[in-house]
């Protein structure tokens, strides 16, 4: 499986570069829908929300998973392959779709356009179609393992949004939805830190084992009994070997953000052990406080960690700003697990109380996590510099385009975990 070899070309402009219109509109719907879930979830913990809507209560899964997370994750791929591909533009219609779906959830909730799935589900389903063709021709420039692994998440991100669109219970279809964030992040782990991935043969295996998970996610449909274990057996296998060669081990005992970023992937890992753990033991988790402690480990505990990690990478690239290091990082990624652990806790001991302490928490975490993030972004914009291409003013330096030696350059040199 060959390499990407277009070579870096990049320079230091300054911080303050316009953000584009169109991209700003777009990160300000996934905000829109990620304040809209956090209140859906205070809703559904049973405590007080600012806004009190039954009709939110139900989207909340759906708003952070493809109203927040999803398009996020879209735009950031936009913005990639825009950078080696000037007529690119299309693949942005994939973040504004949706984040036009997650509008569209919240007007209904609010009244001012009739319930029903159809709607924002057609838009997810098309945000998560033109997701997919993002990967295809990220896989024609670009022929790596990670690619596939990360076009294997938006497959099951896409069939996730079609069955959400027909009118599926959302129980039996969360599985799909954590394959789009799981196999998304598996693959930017393969893309983003190749000094710890450098032979092939564990890139292959960490391919198969994200092909069976895909499987095991059929099988989940077909015969929830065998289905749901099988599931949690491949997750698991896979998260094992993803961790075991990530170089957040080694990179753990630095300092400052570097050492914050592996705390980060390494709690993700853990967390992601304890719901295929449930799968494994226990078989289909549909409903009750089994139901929250497998999509809530998964969710907050190892997506949510891994986007606190990769916050500092990410964030640069969308919004043209840098994000720099700051100590309540760690006050943020505290207080999140601490919030994960007393809900996972209180529902294994049947606590109403302390889960709904715990589900709060969470929150607050979540809350924290975006007004830090964008008070960081404010304070450092005048002060620090960001690396861009000269030669498109329009895209920003991603990874996906880097040269294989200078990326491990940058992780043993500048910055290990990236």
């Amino acid at each position: 499986m060959s390499r990407p070899s277009v070579a870096p070309t990049a320079t230091r402009t300054t911080a303050g570069t316009r953000v584009p219109r169109g991209r700003l509109v777009v990160l300000v719907m996934a905000l829109a829908a990620a304040v809209s879930g956090l209140d859906a979830a205070l809703l559904r913990v049973g405590v007080a929300a600012p806004v009190h809507s039954e009709s939110l209560a139900d989207q909340h899964g759906v708003l952070m998973v493809y109203g927040f997370l999803g398009t996020a994750i879209a735009l950031e791929r936009a913005v990639a392959l825009q950078a080696g591909a000037r007529r690119a533009a299309w693949a942005y219609a994939a973040p504004a779709a949706g984040g036009l779906g997650a509008v569209l959830v919240i007007l209904q909730a609010a009244g001012v356009l009739p319930a029903g799935r159809a709607l924002p589900g057609g838009a997810w389903v098309a945000a998560m179609a033109v997701f997919v063709a993002i990967y295809l021709a990220v896989w024609r420039r670009q022929q790596s393992y990670a690619v596939l692994v990360q076009l294997l998440g938006a497959l099951a991100g896409l069939f996730g949004a079609a069955l959400w669109a027909r009118g599926l219970e959302v129980a039996g279809i969360v599985p799909w939805w954590a394959g789009l964030l799981v196999l998304t992040i598996v693959g930017e782990r393969l893309e983003l830190a190749r000094v710890a991935f450098m032979s092939p043969a564990v890139e292959r295996r960490i391919l198969a084992e994200s092909s069976l998970t895909v499987l095991a996610l059929a099988a989940t449909a077909l015969s929830p009994a065998w289905g749901y274990p099988l599931l949690g057996l491949a997750l698991g296998v896979l998260m094992v070997d993803v961790g075991v060669h990530d170089i957040a081990w080694r990179t753990v005992r630095a300092r400052g953000l570097t050492r914050f970023m592996a705390a980060c992937m390494l709690a993700g890992y853990g967390w992601a052990l304890v719901s295929a753990l449930v799968w494994v033991v226990g078989g289909p988790a549909l409903d009750g406080y089994r139901y929250d402690i497998v999509v809530h480990s998964l969710t907050i505990g190892f997506v949510m960690s891994m986007i606190l990690a990769h916050a500092p990478v990410i964030v640069p690239a969308l919004a043209r700003r840098p994000l720099p290091y700051h100590p309540v990082m760690w006050a943020v990624w505290g207080l999140l697990h601490v919030g994960l652990l007393v809900r996972v806790v209180s529902g294994a001991r049947a606590a109403v109380g302390g889960w709904q302490l715990g589900g709060t928490l969470s929150v607050v975490a979540l809350l924290a996590f975006l007004a830090s993030t964008v008070t960081l972004v404010v304070r450092g914009a005048g002060r620090a510099r960001v690396v861009r291409r000269p030669d498109d003013e329009r895209a920003d330096d991603h990874p996906a385009a880097e040269d294989p030696a200078a990326d491990a350059r940058a992780d043993d040199e500048r910055e290990p975990i990236r």
